[in-house]
């Protein structure tokens, strides 16, 4: 069984954690920004040991794979401060705030010869997968285009006041969308996008990515208002919808086979969420260290690099306007 140690403190840490102590996985040590912060994270899910000291936990024997959930900007040098100890590592998404920066972790982890993830667990969702496996035969033939949305206004907690302190509203909510686009049209040849920005920071925006064979994909993020909360994927022989929230949900419908599902009763396709939705990406993570990979071929370097690249991309024509 994987031993495990978490990087980070906030509401993130805290849903995977109950999902990971949920499933049997061992927590040795919680990293937090400071002593209490990190003790009372680790009273709350029994963990053994804490600490505000990184290397501390880095240099522990009893730790085989870090999980790192602090803020974005800082995700590159801890992931790595824990590849060059010896760790195998899960990144939150954005693994990084540049595609060159995602390359660079990657080539650190091969070097050190561990394993690397960015925390996609939208990609592990059972959900997801069933629709991946049903597109990836057949079932709307060739995938024409993709519409996904992610915009809820930004609610301030402390040391965030305003949205403008919660770092980039794209690489945060909007690359879930982007994801998605990659998962079924690939890397994009053309990006148009339009953005609010205040304070050198994206709070929203749209785009649309293009492709030479004319697949197109229609995307928006907010952290100021609420958009809808649904996606599809369209083809030649129908849709999917995957019900709000897309990328966390657990219901889809699929409009295609027949005329009648197609325009009165869609199929629909139903996993109930377990726990907080973490689970199979964790499992799947442990499953893949203990087969000796050093990435998931799911959401692999290249894919994590491609993803970071068209982010890269939008943000540069948000920021052009």
């Amino acid at each position: 069984m994987r031993r495990w140690g978490v990087v980070g403190t906030g509401d993130i840490s805290d849903r995977l954690v109950e999902d990971l102590l949920g499933s049997g996985g061992v927590i040795a040590c919680v990293w937090g920004r400071t002593p209490e912060r990190a003790g009372d994270f680790a009273s709350r899910h029994s963990i053994p040991f804490a600490t505000a000291d990184l290397p501390t936990l880095l240099a522990r024997d009893d730790i085989d794979v870090v999980y790192i959930a602090t803020p974005a900007h800082t995700h590159t040098a801890i992931a790595l401060e824990a590849l060059d100890a010896g760790k195998h590592v899960l990144v939150e998404k954005p693994m990084a705030t540049s595609a060159a920066d995602v390359e660079l972790l990657f080539a650190r982890a091969a070097a050190a010869d561990r394993f690397l993830m960015e925390a996609m667990w939208m990609r592990f969702n059972p959900l997801h997968v069933e629709v991946i496996d049903r597109i990836g035969a057949g079932e709307l033939g060739s995938v024409s285009s993709v519409r996904a949305g992610f915009g809820t206004p930004f609610f301030p907690r402390p040391g965030k006041a305003r949205p403008e302190d919660g770092g980039s509203i794209l690489r945060d909510r909007g690359i879930y969308p982007v994801t998605l686009a990659h998962w079924f049209l690939g890397a994009p040849q053309a990006v148009s996008a339009r953005g609010v920005v205040s304070e050198g920071v994206d709070l929203a925006g749209h785009a649309v990515l293009e492709h030479t064979d004319g697949g197109f994909a229609q995307l928006a993020w907010s952290g100021v208002e609420f958009l809808d909360l649904s996606a599809s994927i369209s083809g030649e022989r129908g849709w999917i919808t995957l019900d709000p929230m897309f990328w966390a949900g657990s219901d889809a419908r699929v409009h295609a086979g027949s005329a009648e599902r197609i325009f009165r009763e869609p199929e629909l396709v139903r996993h109930p969420r377990v726990g907080n939705g973490y689970g199979p990406m964790l499992e799947a993570v442990s499953a893949a260290i203990d087969a000796g990979l050093r990435e998931h071929p799911w959401h692999d370097a290249a894919t994590t690099i491609s993803i970071t690249s068209t982010l890269d991309r939008i943000l540069a024509e948000i920021s052009a306007t």
